[in-house]
């Protein structure tokens, strides 16, 4: 039969802890916590209550250490007290409240609202983990969370988010590409947040996206991009003939004369039909195709067929430099195209290349 505890125990533990040691304390607390949590699932709510008041007068004097272990152990039973939940819960020492706020069952969503609005980073942290959070909770950690707490919220995927929590959260993302490609395959992600993310996004997270998201997400994403591209128009450079170079260029691969080094002299020396024809051919590419991408202003873009074609990157870097544009690519561009080069796979690039030949579309 279960134990029932008599409200006399109180009396007991006050005087018990008022003339006991620190060790002594901490060792009442655990025996309390292993008779509640062996025979509490059969109490009854006065019998939970009686157990509530005496952890809750326990916690209040023992050291963190002992409310961490504690809190560790409450906090995936189902049936834990409310009232000393919701202590450890408010616990100013994230050792102690962390486990608590990631699993505890137990808390209402009106108090993970209050915490969420008044505790700090790593309290808002730790809720940021929890299962099936409502949107009025994610809307408070959306509008206070640093960086590391709003990744972690949208790494969670059970998380609910609400049009307005979108909204903020595709705006903080900018130039974050990981935070961006985490956003990009959430399926609740309603389209217009989609469609905003991916125009904002770089060719190189656009192509990652279409690479690694589920087969469902990843035809959506292929809608919105092709939707993106077709917004962006069409040709951006004059009809010209490539003929002659293109007859060039063709015996140089007949020749096996095709390669890094020859495109590097191309670019250096600013031959620019040659580096167009050449990324044509070893991507077996149109020309016409190549040329929008080479001559439109998008300098990430042209990331994609380098790496499909093996280009080394100071082949790449001479290409940025030398395109005949209006006003030369500046350093720190350089050095974000560097960055996404070496992130970017072979694969990716030429699984792109190829979305690109099917729809024969480069985006301004």
């Amino acid at each position: 039969m279960a134990p029932q505890p008599d409200h006399s125990i109180i009396a007991e533990l006050e005087d018990a802890v008022r003339t006991g040691s620190p060790a002594e304390r901490v060792e009442t607390l655990r025996q309390v916590t292993n008779l509640f949590l062996h025979d509490g699932a059969r109490l009854n709510e006065e019998q939970v209550k009686v157990f509530d008041d005496v952890m809750c007068l326990l916690i209040a004097r023992v050291e963190s250490r002992a409310r961490a272990d504690f809190g560790k152990r409450l906090a995936p039973v189902d049936f834990a007290p409310r009232g000393v939940i919701q202590r450890l819960a408010w616990d100013d020492e994230i050792a102690v409240a962390g486990d608590v706020l990631a699993r505890s069952s137990r808390l209402q969503t009106s108090t993970l609202v209050e915490i969420a609005r008044k505790k700090g980073q790593d309290h808002l942290l730790a809720i940021s983990g929890r299962s099936n959070l409502p949107e009025a909770v994610t809307d408070v950690i959306i509008d206070r969370g640093e960086h590391r707490v709003i990744k972690k919220l949208a790494t969670n995927a059970s998380a609910r988010i609400s049009e307005a929590g979108y909204s903020g959260i595709v705006a903080r993302a900018g130039d974050d590409d990981e935070l961006t490609e985490i956003l990009g395959l959430r399926i609740d992600l309603p389209i217009k947040f989609l469609r905003d993310l991916l125009r904002r996004a770089s060719d190189a997270v656009r192509a990652r996206l279409a690479a690694i998201a589920s087969p469902e997400l990843r035809e959506e994403i292929k809608r919105v991009l092709q939707s993106i591209l077709g917004e962006a128009g069409e040709d951006t450079s004059s009809a010209r003939d490539f003929g002659a170079v293109e007859k060039f260029i063709r015996l140089k691969q007949e020749l096996n004369e095709l390669d890094d080094a020859a495109v590097f002299l191309f670019a250096e020396a600013g031959k620019f039909d040659e580096v167009i024809v050449s990324l044509a051919v070893l991507n077996d590419a149109p020309t016409e195709m190549m040329a929008r991408l080479l001559e439109g202003p998008r300098a990430d873009l042209i990331l994609i067929p380098c790496r499909s074609a093996r280009l080394n990157w100071p082949s790449v870097e001479t290409i940025l430099r030398n395109r005949p544009m209006p006003a030369p690519i500046n350093e720190q561009s350089l050095a974000l195209a560097q960055r996404d080069y070496r992130k970017l796979s072979m694969e990716t690039a030429q699984r792109t290349v190829r979305f690109w030949q099917l729809h024969n579309k480069i985006g301004k």
